[in-house]
This record gives C-alpha cells, sequence and structure tokens, in this order.
C-alpha cells in the first residue's frame, strides 16, 4: 500500500480569489513505513502572497520570486502521487488549490482525483474526537506528537507530523522507516523494492508467579460470571 502525506502552503485562503500555492511538502509511506523518498518544491506564485499568509509561512515574495513555477514541476508532482492516496489534513483545502492549478495548466490535467484517492485525517479526527478541537496543533497535543520545531508552518515539517498524528490515530507504527532501493523503470520511474534498514531484537517479558495467580482468579471469576464457560481457560487447557 503506497500512500502520500502532503501539506501545502498558499499565498492567501481562497483559490477563487486568485490565491496559489507556493510550496508543496509530500512524505512517502509504504505499508504505512517511511520510505525515504519525498517530494518537496517552493513555487512561484507569480503574485504577492498576503501579509496574512506570510505571517503564517514566513515564504517571502522576494525568496519566492527566483522558484520554478507550478507549470514547471507539474509533471514530476504528478507521477510522485499517482496511484497512491493522499493523506491530509483538511483536504477539501489543498485539493481545492491544486485542482486550481492543473486547471490553470488546461483540461488534460484533469483533477488530482484522477491521479490517486483522498483520505481527509480532519473527517477522522472529528469522528474520533467530536466536539473536540482537532486542528494538527489540537492533535499533536493529544497524541503527544513533538510540533516543538513548528514556529512557522512548512509544508514539509506540516506533513512530518501529520505523518505522525495520522499513525498514532490509526494504531500504527511510527518509528520503522525503510531505505528505498530504486529500481529504474522508464515508463514508471517510482521505488519498487525496500529494505529494512533497522533489525529490533524483541525483548520478552514473562509473567511472575504472582502475576499468573492473579491471572488464573480473574479468569475463575469471569467463569463464575459466564455460567461455567471462559474461552481463555478453555484455549489453556488445551
Amino acid at each position: 500500500m503506497r500512500q502520500i502525506i502532503l501539506d501545502t502552503e498558499t499565498t492567501g485562503l481562497e483559490p477563487k480569489q486568485g490565491h496559489r500555492i507556493i510550496e508543496i511538502g509530500c512524505i512517502e509511506l509504504i505499508d504505512r513505513c517511511e520510505t525515504n523518498h519525498n517530494f518537496h518544491q517552493y513555487i512561484n506564485p507569480e503574485r504577492d502572497v498576503e501579509d496574512g499568509a506570510f505571517n503564517i509561512h514566513g515564504l517571502s515574495n522576494e525568496f519566492l520570486s527566483s522558484k520554478s513555477r507550478f507549470s514547471d514541476i507539474a509533471q514530476e508532482f504528478i507521477e510522485f502521487i499517482k496511484d497512491s492516496e493522499l493523506i491530509i489534513h483538511n483536504a477539501p483545502f489543498d485539493v481545492g488549490f491544486i485542482n486550481t492549478e492543473l486547471k490553470l495548466l488546461g483540461k488534460k490535467w484533469g483533477k488530482i482525483e484522477d491521479y490517486c484517492t483522498v483520505f481527509d485525517t480532519l473527517l477522522l479526527a472529528r469522528e474520533k474526537h467530536p466536539g473536540q478541537k482537532n486542528s494538527l496543533d489540537a492533535l499533536c497535543k493529544r497524541y503527544e506528537v513533538d510540533n516543538s520545531q513548528r514556529d512557522l508552518h512548512g509544508a514539509l515539517l506540516d506533513a512530518k507530523i501529520l505523518l505522525d498524528v495520522y499513525l498514532k490515530m490509526t494504531g500504527g507504527q511510527t518509528d520503522l522507516s525503510f531505505d528505498s532501493k530504486e529500481v529504474e523503470n522508464p515508463e514508471k520511474n517510482k521505488s519498487e523494492q525496500y529494505k529494512n534498514s533497522r533489525q529490533r531484537n524483541l525483548v520478552v517479558i514473562k509473567p511472575t508467579e504472582s502475576e499468573l495467580e492473579q491471572h488464573h482468579l480473574l479468569l475463575k471469576l469471569i467463569q463464575e460470571k459466564n455460567g461455567g464457560k471462559c474461552l481463555w481457560i478453555e484455549s489453556e487447557l488445551d
């Protein structure tokens, strides 16, 4: 399973008002493990950044003026995210901006949904924590994810934070990573083989006699409460 954690930064809040993408950050996961194969680009939006947006991400007009335009990096971006599941927090925002950029390039580019599926972690958070704050910062606090480096927003930094939050929200592994060994394929040009870069020795902790005795007492209590039946006791006797 190939997933891409994605985040963007923009010149403002609304693409319908002419605002554009200025940064894209993507982190690749294979079977929920980070591969260290990322996509990151700053983009010249060909317009000014609003003051409010600048205060959030700190990306100035001067800095962005020398960067590539979206049209220059579009093909590389599409190849990176193609046939994956995009993991995005508040997906309509980022998807709306990406689809606006693709529309500016012409009808043949279609929409982001033509290339991959999209999973919104904000919707998941609202289902798991109804009536609570579910911003990325709030989720970091709830799931004890370190976001102390997030003085300013950044697409790749926020994607990394979202990666940790997403894995914890969905009960997955957060500290295994894979080094990708890329097999060149002229048609797909994607990583196809991955090797585990960390060999771990698992620690087996055996129960004490006292703990075993308490365990059996609990099973007997369950057996009595359940009319003489307890699958756990039966399985231990097998």
